[in-house]
């Protein structure tokens, strides 16, 4: 992992933590969570306020996320709200979170000038032993704490004020008087600042978990649709009158879920053409396919005639292994009709050729679920399902991991909103 470290394909974009008044209070943070607190002069820390640095400190991944559910958080500066979130069961955790920010926006502002954030995203599950449990969260609760107490401070200073307006003798209590202005050196004008959050319930929508191996929910109108390996505790078991499972092995299935809900942009040439994703799609299938018969190969020469010439020696592999063809196929097929006959394709080639609906608002795990069934496009992998480009990542040579490295920087990290909007149609 050092050489993505080192390129800032994991743990990057992160906000270094070294002013000793932050570390102060991540410190308090950590203290109120029954953790150590860190010896670190400097960290990083993500949306959350996860901190790889602190969790190797602690031995413990998980620091911030117990059981993996009920995800704490450590909020010491505003700018937390533009970072990513890199450690996390739910995929859903970043867009949470980032709602939280805007929502409190001027309650964080003002309560992170006196103190640190801290708290859990709450729902109704404590520990995740089944589906069940996962499909039964329908909102969340950042339960919302201050180190010094600002936010109760805040609270009691509000109640005080409105006696004070509405109790006609209330300001010959000299010793509320007091009190009032005991407060308020600690919070300021709670007139001028807003320091109690004004939203903290949030709505839990579709998401991808790494539970039971990984699992997807998705949410419809009338019907729930959970993605996962059968094996998983609860499936086809759990409100089955509410609830439809689908295997993640049936690739058919799958398919005609996302195509008959809307979720997918079937092959036309009005996309297909312009975006050059299959032409993407068959480098990074070619590539894969010289990774496992040919593991030794140094990546580092492959060229468009070194390729053409791997390929042409290679044709019984290819014909075999069926994806390049394919593409070339569909490309014909697309450049003549304008589109692809997608029911006459077999199912686990569909995932190829369609990619999530841009302007539906589950596009970021459709494109996630979609990796899963293509797992020689790394790229996509990297950036839609980092976990799983992770695990891949892992099982992949030295030589292998420096091409992929390059290849990264040099496409999706040169400019990634132009990438995204490129191949997939998304715009941030």
């Amino acid at each position: 992992m050092e050489l993505l470290r080192a390129n800032e394909l994991i743990y990057g974009r992160l906000l270094p933590v070294e002013e000793p008044h932050l570390i102060e209070r991540y410190n308090k943070a950590l203290k109120a969570f029954g953790l150590k607190p860190t010896k670190l002069e400097k960290f990083d820390i993500d949306r959350t306020g996860f901190s790889p640095q602190i969790a190797e400190e602690l031995g413990d991944p998980l620091y911030l996320d117990p059981n993996e559910v009920n995800r704490r958080f450590i909020i010491l500066t505003p700018a937390q709200a533009d970072l990513p979130v890199v450690h996390t069961a739910f995929s859903n955790t970043s867009q949470l979170v980032y709602e939280f920010f805007s929502k409190n926006s001027r309650a964080i502002d003002a309560l992170t000038i006196k103190d640190v954030i801290y708290g859990e995203i709450e729902d109704s599950v404590s520990k995740v032993e089944d589906i069940e449990d996962l499909i039964s969260i329908n909102q969340v609760e950042f339960r919302v704490l201050s180190a010094e107490d600002v936010l109760g401070k805040a609270s009691e200073l509000a109640t005080l004020v409105d006696r004070l307006k509405q109790e006609p003798n209330a300001w010959r209590d000299n010793k509320m008087l007091e009190r009032m202005v005991e407060l308020a050196k600690v919070t300021g004008d709670i007139r001028e600042n807003a320091l109690v959050p004004d939203q903290v319930i949030f709505r839990h929508n579709a998401f991808w978990t790494s539970h039971f191996g990984g699992l997807y929910v998705f949410i419809d109108k009338d019907m729930t649709t959970v993605i996962s390996d059968p094996g998983a505790p609860g499936f086809r078991r759990s409100r089955p009158w509410q609830v439809s499972y689908l295997s993640i092995r049936d690739a058919d299935r799958v398919f005609r879920f996302l195509a008959s809900t809307g979720r997918i942009e079937l092959p036309r040439a009005s996309w297909i053409e312009t975006s050059n994703y299959l032409e993407h799609r068959a480098e990074m299938a070619i590539g894969a396919l010289i990774r496992d018969n040919e593991p030794d190969v140094d990546p580092g020469k492959f060229d468009r005639v070194w390729l053409q010439t791997w390929i042409h020696g290679h044709a019984e592999l290819i014909n075999k292994d069926g994806t390049f063809p394919f593409l070339n196929a569909a490309k014909r097929e697309i450049a003549q009709l304008g589109h692809l006959k997608i029911d006459e394709v077999f199912p686990q080639h569909r995932f190829l050729v369609t990619r999530g609906k841009p302007d539906h608002p589950d596009a970021w795990l459709t494109n996630r679920l979609i990796s899963d069934f293509v797992p020689s496009d790394f790229v996509s992998r990297y950036v839609f399902n980092k976990q799983g480009f992770y695990k891949d990542y892992e099982g992949f040579g030295e030589a292998w991991r420096r091409h992929v490295v390059n290849t990264l920087k040099t496409t999706y990290l040169k400019d990634k909103e132009a990438f995204r909007a490129r191949l997939y149609g998304l715009t941030d």
